[in-house]
C-alpha cells in the first residue's frame, strides 16, 4: 500500500529535521576543535554521522512505501557556545525538540490510521529516550567537573573514545 500523503509530508519534514540535527553536531564538532577539545568534537562528529543516518532510515522507508522524497532547505546552525557545557545543553533541549517532533509524527501516522508508519516510528521512539539520556549524563558530568580542566581533559579523552558501532 501506497505511504499515505500527509504521512509523506510529515516524514518529508522529518527528514529535514534529522538533516539540521547533524548540521548542529557537525557545527559543535568544529567549535569543539577551535577549543582544542577533539574529544568532544569526535563524540559530536559521531553524533552527527548518526542523525544522517536517521535521515536516511525515514528517506529510504518514503521509496518502501511507494512515495516521494521533497527535500527542504536546511537552516544554518550556531557555531559559538560560551562553554562545553552551555553546548551540550542545547544538545539535551535540541533532543528534548527531536522528542516532540516524533511525537507528532506518530500522532499524525495515528491519525491517518498508517499502522507501517507507527511501527516503524517505535524505534526512533526508543532511540530518543537514549538521545536524553546521553545528553543529560554529559550535562551532570561537566557540572561536576565545573571549571576544573585536568578533569574536562579527562572526560574530552573519554568522549573521544565513543566510535560509530
Amino acid at each position: 500500500m501506497m505511504i499515505n500523503k500527509t504521512v509523506q509530508d510529515a516524514i518529508n519534514e522529518q527528514i529535514k529535521n534529522e538533516l539540521y540535527s547533524a548540521y548542529l553536531y557537525l557545527s559543535m564538532g568544529a567549535y569543539f576543535e577551535s577549543i582544542s577539545l577533539p574529544g568532544f568534537a569526535s563524540w559530536m562528529k559521531v553524533q552527527a554521522a548518526e542523525e544522517q543516518e536517521h535521515a536516511m532510515k525515514f528517506f529510504e522507508y518514503v521509496f518502501e512505501r511507494g512515495g516521494r522524497v521533497q527535500l527542504k532547505a536546511i537552516d544554518q546552525p550556531p557555531f559559538e557556545w560560551k562553554s562545553p557545557l552551555a553546548a551540550f545543553e542545547q544538545v539535551l533541549e535540541h533532543e528534548q525538540k527531536v522528542t516532540s517532533l516524533i511525537n507528532s509524527l506518530y500522532a499524525v501516522a495515528l491519525k491517518e490510521n498508517d499502522y507501517a508508519s507507527q511501527v516503524m516510528l517505535h524505534w526512533f521512539i526508543a532511540e530518543q529516550v537514549e538521545e536524553e539520556k546521553n545528553a543529560a549524563g554529559i550535562i551532570e558530568q561537566l557540572k561536576m567537573i565545573d571549571a576544573r580542566e585536568t578533569a574536562i581533559l579527562m572526560l574530552d579523552h573519554d568522549l573521544g573514545k565513543r566510535s560509530a558501532d
